[in-house]
């Protein structure tokens, strides 16, 4: 294969290879909105902030700020809907379980 160099000393194939390694964007963005409708609004507001940062990070070729930030998203997303889905799960119990004489 004859490769010719550009002008910074890098051939086309070097840059194909990079181009191709390019990691796929993961901000967990729809979790995070979903999230948003569980009663624990401070944890599931910042976990929709760094998916935005993830996003943007991304945006601006920072993959690896993006792959650290996405995965805070998605740590604080699951910390969210657990406990959303145990206080609901709290609130259902006790309103159907006490008797009002």
């Amino acid at each position: 294969m004859n490769t010719k160099p550009s002008l910074d000393g890098s051939t086309d194939v070097l840059k194909n290879r990079e181009a191709q390694e390019i990691p796929p964007l993961r901000n967990y963005l729809c979790l995070t909105m979903f999230t948003c409708f569980c009663p624990a609004w401070p944890i599931n507001i910042v976990a929709l902030v760094f998916s935005v940062l993830a996003q943007k990070s991304y945006n601006e070729k920072d993959y690896d700020g993006s792959k650290r930030l996405g995965r805070k998203a998605l740590h604080l997303g699951i910390v969210s809907f657990i406990i959303g889905f145990v206080s609901i799960t709290a609130y259902i119990v006790v309103h159907f379980t006490t008797h009002v004489v």
